[in-house]
């Protein structure tokens, strides 16, 4: 399988607008990433019945709203999804989407997209997996705020399709002291059959790279144009000088690692003999 190895998370950071998203595309393109991933809801479905309702302040509205009309407002449909299909085309760099309902999934399938996304929040969404395993695109799935069983239920249930499994804390931002990189050693162990990644929420970039000695695979790490810009997502995403920096590090740490061999390098040897006279 040609996986991505490195996932430009977009989500909703857009706040609805098609040129901010194509700003982040440019952006994700700019850095090397590998694909750029935005989140599909039909908001009427995956929005709980609790929150439906909750009154939300958003700066595009005078008036008071509803978390339901802030999601509808933020959602892009068909129109825009053409809109980066072409413009992912162009730039020359995938793009795919976290499907939170069946109807998104459906949705997304009138597209080739390398893979879809089942966010962390759905782990559990047992109708959601199979509908995901029975589309035959491959499944990416994250695991935060879930148990051991839980993950192990939902590997089970995707099966072969599931082709990622991302280590992940849901906190945005992730604290230091709960990422828990060590753990990401114990999934290469359990789940043998699945490459193993992490989707980090954390600020700043290093963690990352332990998670890559740890011996994660695939990265997925949200970004934005300016963690000043409005939403809930922005605190954990990077900018530009981060992103950059991230994904031409994490090329290199293998390289830093190299082998448990003691040698002395090529490099060393004229300056061995300088300083030691043989």
């Amino acid at each position: 399988m040609n996986t991505n190895k490195f996932i430009a998370e977009i989500g909703i950071n857009h706040n609805g607008d098609i040129k901010l998203a194509k700003e982040m595309i440019d952006m994700a393109t700019l850095c090397g990433c590998d694909v750029v991933k935005f989140q599909k809801r039909n908001p009427d479905v995956a929005v709980p019945e609790h929150q439906k309702s909750v009154e939300k302040k958003v700066p595009w509205r005078e008036e008071t709203t509803t978390y339901l009309q802030y999601k509808k407002d933020i959602e892009f449909e068909k129109a825009e999804y053409d809109e980066i299909d072409s413009y992912c085309k162009k730039k020359d760099i995938k793009w795919t989407a976290s499907v939170w309902d069946i109807d998104s999934l459906e949705f997304l399938k009138q597209y080739n997209v390398p893979f879809v996304k089942i966010a962390s929040a759905l782990l559990t969404n047992e109708e959601l997996l199979l509908a995901c395993k029975e589309s035959g695109i491959p499944v990416y799935l994250s695991t935060g705020m879930s148990t051991v069983e839980e993950i192990d239920r939902a590997v089970e249930l995707l099966g072969d399709s599931l082709k990622v499994l991302f280590h992940c804390n849901s906190s945005y931002p992730a604290k230091d002291e709960e990422l828990n990189l060590a753990y990401i050693k114990v999934m290469k162990e359990r789940y043998p059959n699945t490459i193993i990644g992490y989707s980090g929420h954390e600020e700043g970039i290093s963690a990352c790279m332990i998670a890559k000695v740890m011996g994660a695979e695939v990265f997925e790490r949200h970004i934005t144009l300016s963690r000043s810009m409005w939403g809930t997502d922005q605190a954990a995403s990077l900018v530009f000088d981060q992103l950059h920096r991230l994904v031409r590090d994490l090329n290199r740490v293998d390289i830093w690692v190299g082998e448990p061999i003691k040698k002395v390098t090529e490099a060393e040897k004229p300056i061995r003999l300088k300083l030691r006279g043989k």
